[in-house]
């Protein structure tokens, strides 16, 4: 039988991979299994043999045609990339869903979507039965291989499904991936990206990690988010090196599987970097393998990233949204610990400008929203009615963080536009105080918000959590203020300080400001 004709970019250069470097390691999966313990494994010729499966499954039990969403509800697993690339070769989009929502705001995701299938695993089964979707099949992860992944190794046998496989001819500009943003200020949007902004990302990444044979990732970030999928994962799996994916972050896990199987570089947000600080481990763990580490954020603990790099491994960055592919602005290794607390620069094939509140230019050294246009933005918010670029300007996406850029074109963010302070016409960004505030012993996490008064508009507010460590007596309102005296200017001291037990959060980890500002609006009218 004639092989069929690849027309997805994304597929294409995972059938080359599969024949130009089979025996390479790609992928090895451990699931929730300690380090220690057996995982599965795969070479990139049984990766291959693994997509061509998947698609013929989708193809000729599920029927998924061109165009069609199919969405995933589980845990990071291996059959989640496989089954990205299979709807790349169908022009089939694929849909990730975070399984940390509630039932109804999942469901407003799938009545905007309207996917044709629904995979799920079998921690989230029940969450998946009570989604409804006119038309919408449903079925367990296991049913879409061969061979389950908790099977040795992949299946050596070809599906009898695959010589029903026919290939649909596509274009770069084919959707293939639709990620929801979090809806914390309001409804869900979709942002649809098409298979050429999935290869531009690819590219991106290659060229802020300088991805090298040898190389081996270590992703353990939730893969519903563009983060913990396109940051590093797809990308280096495009690069041909060798990804360990487990299912869900743990810091011990994370210290342990440095140890035993010594990745070169790996992707971390800063409650990752906390989380991972704060182990018993950290002080002893054997770190060396690591060449950098890379932080997907806006903005980054100056703590965090000193821990880091005093253990000798650079904290890199990578700027950017679910909208913006993600990856956008780089601070590479060989300058992270040089240009620490910056986002760094654009990446090669992006546009960016800082723009002020009329859509002007701002000067250098003064603050402008990111505003960004390159091949791996979005081609606009999924829209039923085939409305296209919905969402961008003439092609750029404004991102709503702020930022000021060096006379070098190094950039740095200092926060989001809708959590900018002002109190008596100054403007007060909060990650500045917060920076300060996180390295007081003691404290456990912190926000700074603006909450509404009646003389100077806004007055800044820090919202405080007490390490587990730290009794009241020791980290108490008045040391919170000695502690900022000086440091900032006056009038950007907190008027008050709340302590609360825990931050609500975003998927990443990201405090949810919006949530906190209606929680103390209410209790302090």
């Amino acid at each position: 039988m004639t092989a069929p004709q690849e027309s997805s970019g994304i597929a294409a250069r995972f059938a080359q991979l599969g024949q130009q470097q089979g025996a390479q390691q790609a992928l090895i999966f451990r699931g929730e299994a300690s380090p220690s313990e057996p995982a599965w494994e795969c070479d990139y010729a049984q990766l291959w043999q693994r997509i061509e499966q998947v698609t013929a499954h989708l193809q000729a039990r599920w029927h998924i045609q061109p165009g069609q969403r199919v969405a995933w509800l589980g845990l990071n697993h291996e059959l989640q990339l496989v089954t990205l690339v299979a709807c790349a070769r169908l022009g089939a989009v694929f849909m990730p869903l975070n399984y940390r929502l509630a039932v109804p705001e999942l469901q407003q995701m799938l009545d905007d979507a309207q996917p044709s299938l629904l995979v799920h695993d079998q921690l989230h089964q029940v969450q998946a039965q009570g989604l409804k979707c006119q038309g919408m099949q449903r079925t367990h992860l296991d049913a879409l291989a061969d061979s389950p992944t908790h099977s040795p190794s992949p299946s050596p046998s070809p599906s009898p499904l695959l010589r029903e496989l026919a290939l649909p001819k596509l274009t770069p500009q084919a959707p293939v991936l639709l990620v929801y943003t979090s809806g914390t200020t309001g409804q869900a949007k979709g942002a649809l990206h098409t298979q050429s902004n999935v290869l531009a990302n690819a590219r991106a990444s290659q060229a802020a990690h300088s991805f090298v044979p040898g190389d081996r990732v270590l992703s353990t970030l939730p893969m519903f988010h563009v983060g913990g999928l396109c940051i590093q994962t797809v990308p280096a799996l495009l690069a041909g090196v060798t990804v360990v994916l487990h299912a869900r972050f743990d810091a011990g896990a994370w210290l342990e599987e440095v140890e035993h199987s010594r990745p070169s570089l790996s992707l971390m947000v800063p409650a990752s970097m906390r989380a991972v600080l704060d182990h018993p481990r950290w002080p002893t763990a054997q770190l060396k393998s690591l060449r950098g580490v890379m932080a997907g954020s806006s903005t980054l603990p100056l703590l965090y990233l000193r821990a880091f790099h005093e253990r000798g491994i650079p904290v890199g960055q990578i700027y950017g949204t679910t909208e913006t592919g993600p990856v956008s602005i780089v601070l590479p290794f060989d300058q992270a610990m040089a240009r620490m607390g910056s986002s760094g620069w654009p990446q090669a094939e992006a546009q960016v400008a800082l723009r002020d509140a009329q859509g002007l230019a701002v000067t250098q050294g003064h603050i402008g929203e990111i505003c960004i246009r390159a091949p791996n933005v979005m081609s606009g918010y999924w829209n039923r009615q085939g409305q296209g670029a919905v969402g961008l300007h003439d092609g750029w996406f404004f991102t709503g963080d702020l930022a000021r850029q060096e006379a070098d074109a190094c950039i740095t963010i200092v926060g989001r536009s809708k959590d900018m302070i002002i109190s008596g016409g100054e403007n007060i960004y909060p990650a500045e105080i917060e920076n300060l505030l996180v390295s007081l012993p003691g404290v456990a996490e912190c926000a700074v918000i603006g909450l509404p008064d009646p003389r100077w508009g806004e007055m800044p507010v820090a919202v405080m959590v007490r390490s587990a460590d730290a009794p009241g007596q020791a980290l108490s309102t008045e040391a919170v203020m000695q502690h900022l005296q000086g440091q900032i200017a006056r009038y950007k001291i907190p008027r008050s300080v709340v302590w609360l037990s825990t931050l609500p959060k975003s998927a990443l980890g990201k405090v949810q400001k919006s949530i906190l500002q209606a929680q103390l609006t209410r209790t302090n009218p």
